[in-house]
């Protein structure tokens, strides 16, 4: 069974940060990674991203899954951009370097697959820590670290209820799934995809009913313990700032600075190449 968006409890650096130092991590990440198109400072990026990914100790097969996704959104992303712009390169970069023709027009230009290489570097440069923060922040800190910088408990609360359901659904899809092949219902690839598909809802149905009931349970003891009664709560999984939280966050903050200072120095968002 495969996870999706599953906290993995490993010891490691990142795991002992505190769940808001990581949100806020992620936040100014993320904003340095979209507020330029430097190349250079993307690349630097990506790199951190992938040593950061391999400090936590979260292994490539525990996130195969959404990685997979992740590059095939990516080359369709990039595909998609070439077929109905593929001179857009040249329209940022204000140069012209063919490289080789397809059709009158698709021309391939080393400033379009400058771009292109830009656009990856992007998803490269955001995904790992995405994926980074959700799998080493327990969704009980999660909600605490939400509360911490300003967001109401309550919806705080029913995120980390959601992400922490994820793999109860998982579960019950599989054990469906299962129970439902042992009743005759075929779901291997030996049938044709519109098959598959209506098969599909012998499964769906149970699992949204089920999910439901899941819900109407949980709502009920929520009520029942007076939740949403008082304007504040404490947090179980809280935890206070220590130096390496401190640090992390000066270390994103210097991130977006340096991002906004590309800007600056870059006159825009891009960085030029073709332009001595």
């Amino acid at each position: 069974m495969r996870n999706i968006f599953n906290y993995i409890d490993r010891p490691s650096p990142i795991h002992d940060l505190t769940g808001a130092t990581k949100l806020i991590c992620l936040l100014l990440w993320t904003f340095a990674a979209m507020l330029t198109y430097d190349t250079r400072f993307l690349a630097a990026l990506s790199v951190g991203g992938l040593l950061l990914f391999a400090v936590s100790k979260i292994r490539i097969r525990d996130v195969s899954f959404m990685l997979g996704f992740t590059v095939i959104f990516m080359v369709l992303n990039n595909v998609l951009v070439f077929l109905f712009s593929p001179l857009h390169g040249v329209t940022i970069y204000g140069t012209k370097h063919v490289l080789f023709t397809i059709s009158s027009r698709y021309v391939v230009t080393a400033e379009q697959l400058f771009y292109h290489l830009n656009l990856v570097l992007k998803y490269l440069s955001t995904i790992p820590i995405v994926l980074l923060f959700v799998c080493t922040t327990n969704p009980s800190e999660f909600a605490a670290s939400l509360n911490r910088i300003g967001v109401k408990y309550s919806i705080a609360y029913a995120v980390a209820l959601a992400l922490r359901y994820i793999p109860d659904v998982q579960r019950a899809y599989h054990e469906i799934s299962q129970a439902q092949q042992a009743r005759g219902i075929e779901m291997s690839r030996k049938q044709t995809l519109f098959k598959r598909l209506k098969s599909a809802g012998a499964i769906l149905i149970p699992l949204i009913i089920s999910s439901m009931d899941r819900i109407d349970t949980i709502s009920n003891a929520m009520e029942l313990r007076g939740f949403g009664k008082n304007k504040k709560r404490s947090w179980y999984m809280a935890r206070p700032f220590r130096a390496a939280d401190f640090a992390s966050m000066a270390a994103g903050a210097l991130l977006l600075v340096i991002s906004i200072g590309l800007n600056i120095v870059n006159g825009g968002r891009f960085y030029n190449p073709f332009i001595s």
